[in-house]
């Protein structure tokens, strides 16, 4: 992104996660974490969601 946006090394990253309410960057845990609970007898009622596994990402 750097090259693109003329921006410093990690600049644009930094913008980025701190526009999320968690105040981090996405782990592959994260969604492995929702995936072992859709697989799970506790999503067993949960029907037509389109869950978000974002972390709060808030556009701007």
């Amino acid at each position: 992104m750097a090259e693109i946006t003329g921006a410093k090394i990690g600049e644009s990253y930094d913008k980025f996660v701190g526009g999320i309410a968690l105040g981090r960057a996405q782990t592959p845990e994260d969604v492995a974490a929702f995936v072992s609970y859709l697989a799970g007898p506790d999503s067993d009622y949960m029907t037509g969601q389109a869950p978000l596994i974002d972390g709060g990402l808030v556009y701007r």
